[in-house]
């Protein structure tokens, strides 16, 4: 998919109805809502991801972040929470995304693909083709405790310019995301869109000040004179 200019972004790990309502204020297009993971912040029960999903305003997207790997078991969850998307956090194990679109007529299917080398690049084109989107982080879900998002660390941007030039669907960039790195991550990558945790919080909570800035920092980067980033190949 082409570069983005003005990268959407979405804040991840929302704990709230009132951190919902902070972050749409200052910007976001998305939100994440961490359901039970192997580890990693932000963890929320259903009952209140369904209840903030609920009092969104619906041009916002609504995102379940679900650690699941079969199909009727992310069917049902996400039928208790009413999201309008999907984020698989780990690789399926039974059925595939076309069988969660065919089951839920309407929900967004995202896919995380945890950058951990070269062999990222070839998952990412085999899964586009059946998602919506891919959310590029910086896990690893091959460790005993997996590590399926909210690590804050960075990885190789290179390997998400690969990604983001040979996948024809929109492409999300995690990890490790803040003010003082947006304006990099936007040159090197020109992602669809951003995601971040921790990047925006102090002491686990969303904090006005660093999402004001981060958002400053994503107009300022998103004013300036468009950077070729093609590899060449």
């Amino acid at each position: 998919m082409g570069p983005t200019h003005f990268p959407r972004v979405k804040i991840c790990c929302i704990s709230s109805i009132e951190e919902a309502e902070l972050a749409i204020a200052c910007g976001a297009s998305a939100l994440g809502l961490v359901s039970a993971m192997p580890s990693g912040p932000g963890v929320i029960g259903e009952d209140r991801i369904a209840e903030i999903a609920a009092r969104v305003p619906p041009p916002i997207g609504t995102f379940l972040l679900t650690s699941k790997q079969g199909v009727q078991a992310i069917v049902a969850q996400q039928r208790r929470c009413r999201t309008n998307c999907l984020q698989l956090c780990d690789r399926l194990t039974s059925g595939s995304p076309s069988d969660l679109k065919a089951a839920l007529p309407g929900v967004a299917i995202v896919q995380v693909i945890h950058v951990t080398g070269p062999e990222s690049v070839d998952e990412a084109a085999a899964v586009a083709p059946s998602v919506d989107a891919i959310l590029l982080d910086s896990g690893n879900p091959v460790l005993d405790v997996k590590e399926l998002g909210g690590t804050g660390r960075s990885h190789d941007w290179s390997l998400s310019l690969r990604i983001r030039e040979q996948v024809n669907v929109p492409i999300f960039l995690a990890g490790g995301l803040n003010a003082g790195n947006v304006d990099q991550a936007m040159k090197a990558v020109a992602p669809f869109g951003l995601d971040l945790c921790s990047g925006v919080r102090t002491g686990g909570r969303l904090d006005p000040e660093k999402l004001t800035h981060f958002f400053e920092a994503v107009s300022f980067a998103a004013k300036q004179p468009a950077v070729s980033n093609t590899t060449g190949r």
